[in-house]
């Protein structure tokens, strides 16, 4: 049977050709509660068939058969180099903005209540050498809450770090998550014309979080800047441009686009609008775009300077007007060529998370879920996310966790800070898998409700050593035990009896332990082992027994082997799965 998934019970039922309700029955003696119009799965489909005897033959979701021709390859010449797309982060009045209104010669932060970004913005620079693409956002919680949706849009993160007042909380929260997004960090010391800037004290600051610059040594580039004179901004923009010329960046402006929802909104007078991101391909007005579970003909698009434009290359950020609702960041957009199939696919999508939630598809991780993803062959690498009351015990949960990472597993530390639980932190472990551990603090209202939404594993202590028992003990959990010889008993050989049927029989001595039938045996002869496997009889006089104690007398005869000699040892032992220990 050919089927499309997922599938309604209704449907099932009548390619079957039998009532709804059989179908019900049967869902119900798989412990699963289902409606006429539940949609089923393919895993759950399957089994009903296997019961029913019918094979399964599985169609292209309407979603592959959309997104068939962007899961091509490229043809290696019509890729050409694409600009790099850049996210400036860091703490919140070390100027961001400012840094990014210098660079593009126009008053971002002048427009602005209280001169903090209230958007995210996507803008485009042309320099001699070629263009940059800016995403200004408002912190590292909305450059994570999109890669939490899948959306990996930067290549380069600018953190902007001011010279008079060094690292700060915030910094550290954006390095952590620059990381974990696995981005290429270049750090602009700003305010660097200020009396009072201090670059050494920044720098060796920088390197406590594991940043050092190329002067001592290190790898990190670090570009002293200032937003106010214009200072070193030429320096970091050429900067930009060579780590995007390592990056070796191409992309195919010859195919229908895809690429990231940025932002998106309800205007006033103009409907749904989405700033997005072009990955790959060339957007036009007129194409039909699927973002998120949205749909619509793009009617008109305008790039960052306000200007209507007819199409869109790679790493080109515009706002598109057209859509039927307002898709969330951090959403993939796609291009389609068929309309009716559109408007079908964005349907099933809203369905879907208006029965399962928003966050019901996306599995994050708990330490009791662990273990399975390893059985997965996932890898073996614990995210941990620490938030503690004091610096002191930031430090001692830190090294004492860091302590329990093996070849085997690796515990890596995303970020550790003082203060409560709060949305960032979320936002970071949904984006990460990560767990979020908390010592003497408790989670802000916030957090509290987002982890729940989003099902993060949050995990509270009062006392250290329980904090790092608790993921000692996950962890250990998910090494592969290992196969451990369990000593039984010996025998010592004393006379060998041969009989005309049966072989020759070892008249042995319990000296340890005990002989049991069930064990595995060994049989050596001074150093060398000379026979390893199963016993054919154990006999006390002539009986047959199960088992013989220290001390005893009895007969052994072991499987396919007669050579016994008086002075032998026949060891007994069994083979156990062991937990490792770390």
């Amino acid at each position: 049977m050919a089927l499309k998934f997922p599938v309604a019970v209704k449907e099932l039922a009548e390619k079957l050709g039998i009532s709804p309700s059989e179908i019900i029955k049967k869902l119900l003696g798989m412990k699963i509660m289902a409606t006429i119009n539940q949609a089923l799965t393919e895993d759950t489909v399957r089994k009903i068939l296997e019961v029913m005897g019918v094979g399964l033959e599985r169609l292209p979701t309407l979603e592959e058969e959309l997104t068939q021709h962007h899961e091509e390859p490229d043809d290696p010449k019509q890729l050409k180099a694409r600009p790099p797309v850049v996210t400036l982060m860091g703490h919140v009045d070390h100027g961001k903005t400012s840094l990014l209104d210098a660079i593009r010669k126009s008053k971002v932060t002048e427009s602005e209540s209280g001169g903090i970004t209230q958007h995210i913005g996507a803008y485009q620079v042309h320099l001699p050498k070629g263009w940059i693409t800016f995403l200004d956002t408002p912190g590292h919680e909305a450059f994570t809450a999109m890669r939490a949706r899948g959306a990996h849009v930067t290549d380069v993160v600018i953190l902007v770090v001011a010279a008079d007042d060094g690292v700060m909380p915030q910094t550290i929260e954006a390095i952590d998550h620059a990381r974990a997004a696995e981005a290429t960090i270049v750090v602009a010391l700003n305010k660097i014309d200020k009396p009072e800037a201090n670059p050494e004290k920044v720098k060796r600051q920088l390197m406590e979080q594991g940043l050092m610059t190329e002067d001592w040594g290190g790898k990190t580039v670090m570009v002293p800047v200032s937003a106010r004179s214009g200072q070193g901004i030429d320096e970091l923009l050429e900067m930009m441009l060579l780590e995007a010329e390592l990056l070796e960046l191409k992309a195919n402006p010859s195919r229908p686009a895809r690429g990231i929802v940025i932002e998106a909104e309800l205007s006033k007078g103009g409907g749904p609008a989405a700033t997005v991101l072009i990955q790959n391909g060339s957007l036009k007005v007129g194409d039909i775009v699927v973002a998120g579970s949205h749909y619509g003909r793009v009617r008109a698009m305008i790039n960052d300077h306000g200007q209507r434009v007819q199409d869109a290359a790679p790493s080109m950020p515009v706002e598109i007007l057209g859509l039927a609702g307002v898709p969330k960041a951090g959403e993939p957009f796609y291009v389609v060529d068929d309309e009716r199939k559109a408007r079908e696919l964005t349907q099933q999508r809203q369905d879907t998370q208006r029965q399962a939630g928003l966050s019901a598809g996306r599995k994050v991780m708990s330490l009791e879920e662990f273990q399975n993803e390893l059985k997965a062959g996932k890898v073996k690498e614990l995210n941990i996310i620490v938030k503690t009351d004091v610096q002191g015990s930031v430090e001692a949960i830190k090294t004492s966790m860091e302590k329990l990472s093996t070849d085997q597993i690796q515990l890596k530390i995303l970020h550790a800070g003082v203060g409560a639980i709060n949305e960032s932190d979320i936002m970071l472990a949904v984006a990460s898998n990560a767990i979020v551990v908390g010592f003497h603090v408790a989670q802000t209202p916030e957090a509290e409700v987002l982890s729940k939404e989003e099902r993060v594993d949050v995990r509270l202590y009062e006392i250290i050593y329980e904090a790092v028992g608790e993921i000692r003990a996950a962890m250990e959990g998910l090494l592969e035990p290992k196969m451990q010889e369990i000593f039984v008993g010996r025998a010592k050989v004393l006379q060998v009896f041969k009989l005309t049927k049966a072989g020759s029989v070892a008249g042995c001595q319990v000296v340890k332990g005990k002989m049991i039938r069930s064990a595995a045996f060994r049989l050596t002869r001074g150093p060398e082992k000379v026979f390893e496997g199963k016993i054919s009889s154990l006999k006390r006089f002539k009986d047959d027994v199960r088992e013989v104690g220290e001390g005893l007398e009895c007969g052994i005869a072991l499987q396919g082997f007669n050579d016994y000699q008086p002075g032998d040892l026949i060891e007994a032992f069994e083979i156990q799965q062991v937990a490792q220990k770390l």
